[in-house]
């Protein structure tokens, strides 16, 4: 299998979530790592632990702009990892967000605030027990497929981490709406198996880092690996190329 290169990290997070670095860092990793492009995919402002603060996101657009110009030999983009908050499909992003972002990625996540606090609490807590996670399965998964069908999302970030799906129904859901699914380079998923379970469906994959440290930016060993065993080829990743 020849070497596939990605050129682009486009989940990355910053101090203004949960991340160590600032933007400028990012972008500064992203240079040194040879990326041609940067996206900074801080949490929706639904998440009660470190999500976005509301106002922030203009402070963030702002701050893109200005090192655009500096930063020149990259392009730097500012996206949003938005939370699924329910069974239909909803996420933190609003057309204030949606016109100050370049793209929207979307994940389920424990710490979001469901827009139905009392099912949505129960879906967190079968979520978060193990052994229970198979009573979810049909929630998380309706959650996932109508987001995608109500939400122009670009990337669906780590499917099946946190939260059991069909990912028979993710993965054709993702193709009708033209949505990739990511390939998390930080927490396993999609895994091999289900990299292998999926791959000749025609769904498209994004590689991303996850990177919660400026020295995470560009760092896709782990996510490389599952899709050299899957055999994946480039043509299915929309951020590498030969």
């Amino acid at each position: 299998m020849h070497e596939i290169r990605v050129f682009a990290d486009y989940h990355t997070h910053t101090v203004y979530s949960h991340g160590m670095g600032s933007i400028r860092e990012n972008v500064e990793a992203a240079i040194e790592a040879g990326l041609e492009k940067i996206g900074i995919a801080d949490h929706g402002y639904m998440h009660l632990g470190f999500g976005v603060r509301y106002e922030n996101f203009d402070l963030m657009r702002n701050e893109i702009e200005r090192l655009k110009t500096e930063y020149r030999e990259i392009e730097i983009l500012l996206g949003v990892e938005a939370n699924i908050l329910d069974i239909e499909g909803r996420i933190d992003v609003d057309e204030h967000i949606r016109d100050i972002v370049d793209y929207v990625m979307a994940g389920y996540h424990f710490g979001s605030r469901p827009t139905h606090m009392v099912r949505g609490s129960m879906n967190h807590a079968l979520n978060y027990i193990k052994p229970l996670n198979h009573l979810s399965k049909e929630y998380n998964t309706r959650a996932l497929v109508n987001a995608m069908k109500r939400n122009e999302i670009f990337i669906i970030s780590h499917p099946g981490a946190k939260a059991s799906i069909d990912l028979d129904r993710v993965a054709k859901a993702a193709i009708e709406t033209d949505t990739a699914l990511e390939i998390n380079s930080s927490h396993g998923h999609l895994s091999l198996e289900e990299l292998l379970q999926i791959k000749d469906t025609g769904v498209k994959f994004a590689i991303g880092s996850d990177a919660h440290r400026p020295s995470d930016v560009g760092d896709f060993t782990d996510a490389l690996q599952r899709v050299e065993k899957a055999g994946i080829s480039q043509q299915q990743i929309i951020n590498s190329r030969r």
